[in-house]
């Protein structure tokens, strides 16, 4: 089992970056134990900054980082940094096209208990509908590392969605990401495809070596990367005939609504989507919420076998 974060993969990345390039700079909004950025802070003090609980000050200072040749990374939970900032995203950030990395830690309802005022199940399409904005959701430490190697060498902005506990392995050490924005197929199939981006990646995969188990072959893809969406892997999909999207966002505007409008293009097949549903998620433990709401892979592995047997 793993037991770091993928907040703390990306603080040992950037504190790599860093030890070599004083332009890499990280930005926190009284959230530097939350984003596991502490280490990085102790290490490179003059490289880290402490905003206070200013979200829309923290994303435009980091704009005008960019501007002075810096690479700022900012930390805010992403609950704050797709909505109470988000106008700052779109002008400072976005229509400006500066080199400023949006790390929205504790991501989807990570957050559990505290409720609606900390879930951040919209932020997909939030941030995803501005012009310039290129949003990621890595499933596990392995993923993170490949993508944050990348994104630390170039200069576009982009927004990373990551949750607050530690995620299960879906890859293995040695892992490298495809060109930016290319899903990743995790394992082949030919009855049925299930895409999942996050945290709903290892569901789907669990989910799949349950249908294995009926006879049923599952194809799997991780979509890690929203925008810019793969849609050539979606259209492949197709092949099988039947698609299931499971994302921990709400149903509008976020993976489910990606991969159908994209379908419905070419080769329309049948497409189901296992989300949140569009109402204000109860609180409780991650887990719970999950459950709750029919986030399983045994959920998932019921739903393909209705619909591989309809």
């Amino acid at each position: 089992m793993n037991e770091l974060s993928n907040r703390e993969i990306i603080c040992e990345e950037l504190m790599k970056a860093a030890a070599g390039d004083p332009a890499v700079v990280a930005l926190c909004s009284d959230s530097r134990g939350s984003a596991a950025m502490k280490p990085f802070a102790q290490a490179f003090p003059k490289q880290f900054f402490e905003m206070g609980i200013a979200e829309q000050n923290l994303v435009t200072a980091a704009a005008g980082m960019a501007c002075c040749g810096l690479k700022p990374f900012v930390f805010s939970p992403a609950c704050f940094l797709s909505s109470r900032a988000l106008e700052q995203v779109k002008v400072d950030v976005a229509y400006s096209c500066k080199n400023v990395k949006l790390i929205g830690i504790s991501g989807g309802i990570s957050y559990g208990a505290l409720g609606m005022t900390h879930h951040s199940t919209q932020d997909i399409a939030a941030v995803a509908s501005i012009p310039g904005m290129r949003v990621f959701l890595p499933c596990d430490r392995f993923e993170t590392a490949s993508l944050m190697r990348r994104l630390i060498n170039d200069e576009l902005p982009a927004y990373i969605r990551v949750s607050r506990q530690a995620s299960q392995n879906v890859y293995e050490d040695g892992f490298s990401l495809p060109e930016i924005g290319k899903a990743v197929e995790v394992c082949p199939g030919t009855d049925i495809t299930l895409i999942g981006c996050g945290e709903t990646v290892i569901i789907a995969r669990q989910a799949a070596a349950l249908l294995a188990q009926k006879g049923v072959s599952a194809r799997v893809l991780d979509i890690y990367s929203l925008k810019p969406f793969d849609e050539e892997a979606v259209k492949r999909a197709q092949e099988t005939g039947r698609i299931i999207t499971i994302e921990e966002h709400h149903r509008v505007g976020g993976l489910g609504s990606m991969v159908a409008q994209t379908v419905s293009a070419c080769r329309p097949c049948l497409v189901r989507s296992l989300t949140l549903p569009d109402e204000p998620v109860i609180a409780g433990k991650a887990s719970k919420v999950f459950a709750y709401y029919g986030l399983t892979a045994q959920n998932l592995c019921r739903m393909a076998t209705e619909m591989v047997e309809a």
